[in-house]
């Protein structure tokens, strides 16, 4: 039930948000009763990325390496700040985490975007699929090593700003090369 806060302001409940970030998630696939169905079951669906949002693939280690750390917890606190709230998804067994950005990122951002791969980063767009973990998976797995939101999505259409993005990524490149020189 949304709830006024002042000045003609409204602010939906986090439930509501939660739905309506699942509903956008899944009008990404082309069958999104599937999806869902898959998220029931699984845990995790498959969503197209290029036409709502498109996703970069960054390395835990480069990821570590900025946040000055490998705790789960912690990671997620940094990425949460650094990403200003953007949503991430995290795949434990690489580690590997998924920062989601605007659609046209993987095109705009070309240039940048090829002198990532020295640092194994990626830009994921139109003809990938990623594997998207139901909205409400927000916790590292105790067991196994199923994906999770790392920064949860705060509501439809809220993605990481692609200079954000390109800056952990410069910082946390960095930070590796300084470590490398040290040894």
């Amino acid at each position: 039930m949304p709830v006024e806060t002042g000045l003609g302001v409204i602010e939906c409940c986090a439930a509501d948000r939660r739905l309506a970030t699942e509903h956008w998630l899944l009008s990404a696939h082309p069958s999104p009763g599937r999806a869902r169905a898959e998220w029931q079951e699984q845990g995790l669906t498959l969503l197209p990325l290029g036409a709502l949002f498109s996703a970069v693939r960054i390395p835990g280690r480069l990821v570590n390496a900025v946040a000055e750390t490998a705790d789960p917890g912690e990671v997620d606190t940094f990425l949460d700040e650094a990403l200003r709230g953007g949503p991430v998804i995290c795949d434990p067994h690489g580690p590997r985490y998924y920062a989601l950005v605007p659609a046209g990122m993987p095109r705009t951002w070309r240039a940048a975007v090829d002198d990532w791969h020295t640092q194994d980063v990626d830009c994921l767009g139109r003809g990938t699929y990623l594997g998207v973990p139901r909205p409400d998976l927000v916790d590292f797995p105790e067991r196994g090593a199923a994906s999770y939101w790392s920064v949860p999505m705060p509501s439809p259409t809220a993605l990481c700003p692609p200079l954000s993005v390109a800056r952990l990524i410069a910082a946390g490149a960095h930070r590796m090369t300084e470590d490398t020189e040290m040894i």
